[in-house]
């Protein structure tokens, strides 16, 4: 190690928030590992934000407060925030930095890889197949789940996506071994954690999911560094261990949160809503992590949840996310009202990658057929209970009515799941056939006649 590594500075040029400047220090580099030792002692972690000639803006992990302007020493350590990794690192719980909440020692380590990842090379990349069955109706038969695939669930406040991303954590399957999950938790409160922690406990899938928790109370600059130490983790048991790994990541717009308020701290100009010009670039370093490689067995999964403000799907945050994924969950606060669970609009909810991975050899001959005729018949129920708003029931036509019942049955029977039945696609596949089956044969003019003669059960 050369000398200069442990080169030692002492005094900061300014304190704002969790940012300092430090100046007349030999030239260091971008996302470069920094050491704080404070007035009593304590050690905290900093990264390099923003490098010139002489200087440099650093952010605190732990924040600070409590430091001296004059008597706090600063060391460079030439490298970025690194994570071990290893196979380890499965059934354990870490803060938002990597350190161990569950009370046992550190892991052993394989090797440290920087948080920050590498791009993967687009002509490397190897077109998102298979699906990964969760369990959840609404998903598996309308808006399936490929592996590689980016597919985000935009939620909204007080809506279950908690209880969502944790069902998915537990019931997701894949057809083969080595399947795993990755689980972060940004800005969450200390009962939502326990929750998220007691729930894979009890199912018993602790085992195969590691969880990184950013509580609520934590530095909220450390939710920047939460995903990439995940997705990092996510990344060598995928690559390197040739497994299968589903990464659930909630709450992005927590995160996002954390992007803005350190873009404003450090006086930038700000872009829509206030968040930051490079919010889009910033959320697409994550989301493009996620994927599949040539000649290796192994994927990333990427299942992100945010929060939409007022339920505005035109709100930057789902707003770039939808240019970045490849389609969305959609939870509806309508239906929430009407206590069914899930919540998963029927319309505004897709699956881009769906229909390359659906059929015969993949899931079942009929299920593409089946799809398109439910959400045909559904978006057929909207615009009839449209019309019963502004001229009454009573003025409906017969068929009109039909549509209404086949509406209820879908939503109540179909889209509404308990939070602990898991649904095959098998089982999935035979209730949306019995739904369908409440509307005349002749309604149904996207499926083929030999599945109709072979699936649809008129109703007496």
């Amino acid at each position: 190690m050369k000398d200069y590594v442990l080169r030692e500075y002492v005094g900061l040029e300014e304190v704002v928030g969790p940012i300092f400047v430090i100046r007349n220090i030999h030239n260091i580099g971008y996302n470069e590992l920094v050491e704080v030792v404070d007035e009593d002692g304590n050690l905290r972690l900093g990264i390099t934000l923003e490098v010139g000639k002489g200087y440099a803006v650093v952010e605190v992990l732990k924040g600070t407060s409590g430091m001296s302007f004059k008597n706090c020493r600063v060391r460079f350590k030439e490298k970025p925030l690194l994570i071990g990794v290893s196979d380890d690192l499965l059934g354990r719980v870490f803060d938002g930095i990597g350190n161990p909440l569950d009370g046992m020692p550190k892991p052993f380590y394989e090797e440290q890889v920087d948080i920050n990842g590498r791009a993967i090379n687009p002509t490397s990349r190897d077109y998102p197949r298979n699906i990964i069955e969760t369990g959840i109706s609404a998903i598996d038969v309308m808006n399936t789940l490929v592996r590689g695939q980016k597919l985000p669930i935009f939620s909204g406040s007080g809506l279950p996506h908690d209880l969502i991303g944790t069902q998915i954590a537990r019931q997701a399957q894949v057809k083969g071994e080595g399947f795993c999950v990755v689980f972060v938790a940004m800005g969450v409160k200390y009962d939502t954690a326990r929750y998220f922690i007691r729930s894979f406990e009890e199912s018993g899938v602790l085992e195969r999911v590691c969880m990184f928790l950013s509580l609520a109370d934590s530095p909220s600059i450390e939710r920047l560094f939460t995903p990439r130490l995940a997705l990092s983790c996510a990344e060598f048991l995928a690559f390197k261990k040739n497994r299968h790994v589903l990464v659930i990541m909630s709450d992005m717009s927590n995160y996002c949160e954390a992007l803005r308020e350190v873009s404003t701290i450090r006086g930038e100009i700000p872009a829509r809503k206030g968040y930051p010009g490079y919010l889009y670039s910033d959320l697409a370093s994550l989301y493009e992590r996620a994927g599949m490689l040539k000649g290796v067995n192994g994927s990333i999964t990427q299942l992100p949840i945010l929060t939409m403000p007022n339920d505005d799907i035109t709100h930057p945050i789902p707003d770039l996310t939808g240019y970045i994924t490849e389609g969305q969950i959609v939870l509806e606060r309508e239906m929430f009202g009407r206590g069914i669970y899930p919540p998963i609009a029927g319309l505004p909810s897709l699956s881009r990658l769906m229909k390359d991975n659906i059929g015969e050899g993949m899931t079942r001959a009929d299920h593409p057929a089946l799809a398109s005729q439910l959400f045909a018949c559904y978006a057929k129920v909207k615009d009839t209970r449209s019309l019963a708003a502004i001229i009454g029931e009573e003025e409906l036509t017969p068929l009109d009515h039909l549509y209404l019942k086949f509406g209820e049955d879908f939503e109540r029977k179909f889209l509404c799941q308990d939070y602990y039945e898991r649904r095959t696609l098998e089982e999935g596949l035979d209730l949306g056939w019995e739904v369908i089956s409440l509307l005349p044969k002749d309604e149904l003019t996207r499926i083929k006649e030999e599945y109709l003669n072979e699936f649809y059960k008129p109703k007496k």
